[in-house]
């Protein structure tokens, strides 16, 4: 089976994202993180963590939809081809996507809750799925 190394982040939906990161940074201390501020375009997250960046919130504009909450896993490279594999084989349906710094994989369980699994290994990963 292939191996986890963590949480890497939760999404988090509100209607606006600069309102909660403020309340984040007076309640709980949280900070804008400047190396993924990047993704907080129209409808990116705008990621928010703890001081010694080990928790991560990615806080999403709230859409006209009932949002689900997604829980994301941490992975290295290989592991994270892996989890592809593996995914794969047991027939779950995983959309892959290339976020130019991490590469992510979604996935849903069978009560449609979204999972990801995130690496930050973007250059191994980006090697071996763009070959294919």
């Amino acid at each position: 089976m292939p191996q986890l190394t963590g949480f890497d982040h939760i999404h988090i939906y509100v209607p606006s994202r600069a309102e909660a990161a403020e309340w984040f940074k007076s309640v709980l201390g949280f900070k804008i993180s400047e190396s993924l501020r990047f993704w907080a375009t129209e409808n990116g997250p705008l990621v928010i963590e703890n001081e010694s960046a080990t928790v991560h919130l990615a806080l999403f504009k709230q859409q006209d939809f009932i949002p689900s909450t997604a829980i994301a896993f941490a992975s290295d490279a290989d592991n994270f081809l892996k989890w592809k594999e593996t995914l794969e084989a047991k027939g779950i349906k995983v959309r892959c996507s290339d976020h130019q710094l991490a590469w992510s994989l979604y996935f849903h369980d069978p009560y449609k809750n979204m999972y990801e699994i995130t690496t930050y290994d973007h250059a191994q990963v980006s090697q071996v799925l763009l070959e294919k």
